[in-house]
């Protein structure tokens, strides 16, 4: 897949012009699917949030919120009791997977539960565009600094990428540069500190980091 993957979603003009790119057409030509499951492992989300998410409310402007052509949700949890002779087409006539946050763990989880995990390699063309969580499934680990799933094995996650990601760095109280670096030594694989008006594509392997605001890289 053709990854963006943020720590606050398509926040500013840099952002918005690389997923434009990604897409290969306007975002209002766009058909998107949001995926609101890893809100469900967090204790911070839950129905309301989820509601905010579905309804493009003005928090989620930068993901649901940006004009997309059409927009539905796909809920990981229900898909392994519906079949995949019903979700694989969803998936395949989506333009974009709109991943929102919460706990990568149990995101991690449901992606393999639901078979999407699966499904991924086959997607070339498909962008996925992670927030937070969203993102941070995409990495090796997250560390366990940010598992709040109570019933999560360990930090890690899908590898897909060979890098981890502190997000929201600068945007709470205990997500500072030097909070970031204490969570990078023990993270074991180069990663990653982005702020909310900053993202990493990654295309064919090639990693870009997009950003008009403060980010770091650890490790080589």
């Amino acid at each position: 897949m053709k990854l963006l993957l943020t720590s606050g979603g398509v926040t500013n003009p840099s952002i918005r012009s690389a997923l434009v790119q990604l897409l290969g057409k306007p975002i209002d030509e766009c058909r998107a699917l949001c995926v609101p499951t890893a809100q469900w492992g967090h204790p911070m989300c839950g129905p309301a949030s989820v509601r905010g998410l579905a309804a493009a409310e003005p928090l989620w402007q930068h993901l649901t919120g940006l004009g997309w052509g059409t927009l539905g949700i796909l809920e990981l949890t229900a898909l392994p009791t519906i079949g995949t002779d019903r979700w694989v087409p969803w998936v395949r006539d989506a333009d974009v997977l709109l991943v929102d946050g919460g706990d990568a763990t149990y995101l991690c989880h449901w992606m393999r539960e639901s078979g999407l995990a699966d499904l991924l390699p086959s997607l070339p063309d498909t962008v996925w565009v992670g927030v937070s969580a969203g993102s941070m499934v995409m990495t090796p680990r997250i560390g366990a600094y940010f598992v709040e799933w109570p019933s999560a094995p360990d930090d890690r996650t899908l590898g897909v990428v060979d890098f981890s990601i502190f997000p929201h760095l600068d945007a709470f109280p205990q997500n500072t540069m030097a909070d970031a670096e204490r969570w990078a030594a023990d993270i074991g694989v180069p990663a990653y500190a982005i702020d909310e008006q900053t993202a990493v594509s990654v295309v064919d392997g090639t990693v870009d980091v997009i950003s008009e605001g403060r980010w770091a890289k650890f490790g080589s």
